[in-house]
């Protein structure tokens, strides 16, 4: 794991404990590199409840309650689909904030409308008025599977980051 993830992890557990929140992911196209990174950090159990692999999009409905309609009409990668993911596992689990990433990783996959490089990220945080959504949509480039996978975990490290600090 590269510096800048390890700082990033530690900054996010650190933001997630003085908010007093636990911390979900919902990974697709990092197949768990978000959990990874945060559990990396020693003490991690303090703000990480868990973390969901929902690589197919079985695993999407099964495990997160993603409609199986709004994948089929906006497809897995896509804004309305990782928003759907952030919400079904901040309800599935003890966690005040959590983060979503689904994407085209490559090298295969990608295609005109979601070339490889396409990653959409979501955060759900409660708070006193209800859950606050962000999105984030990156266009990485064909810039090789592991690259794209990198850069995904740090956008994500950074959102959940935002979202924790949101009153």
């Amino acid at each position: 794991m590269g510096e800048r993830m390890q700082r990033l992890a530690r900054e996010t557990l650190a933001k997630a404990r003085e908010k007093q929140l636990f911390i979900a992911t919902a990974e697709s196209c990092t197949g768990g590199l978000v959990a990874s990174a945060l559990t990396s950090v020693p003490g991690s159990s303090s703000a990480f409840d868990r973390g969901f692999v929902t690589y197919s999009n079985e695993a999407k409905a099964d495990m997160l309650g993603v409609d199986p309609a709004l994948i089929a009409e906006h497809g897995a990668v896509s804004r309305e689909v990782a928003l759907a993911m952030a919400t079904g596992a901040l309800g599935r689990s003890h966690a005040g904030v959590s983060v979503a990433i689904t994407g085209v990783a490559g090298p295969d996959g990608g295609s005109a409308e979601k070339p490889v490089g396409l990653v959409h990220f979501a955060a759900a945080r409660t708070t006193g008025n209800g859950v606050r959504l962000l999105h984030r949509e990156e266009r990485f480039g064909d810039i090789g599977r592991d690259e794209v996978r990198a850069r995904s975990v740090e956008t994500a490290l950074a959102l959940l980051i935002e979202a924790a600090a949101l009153d």
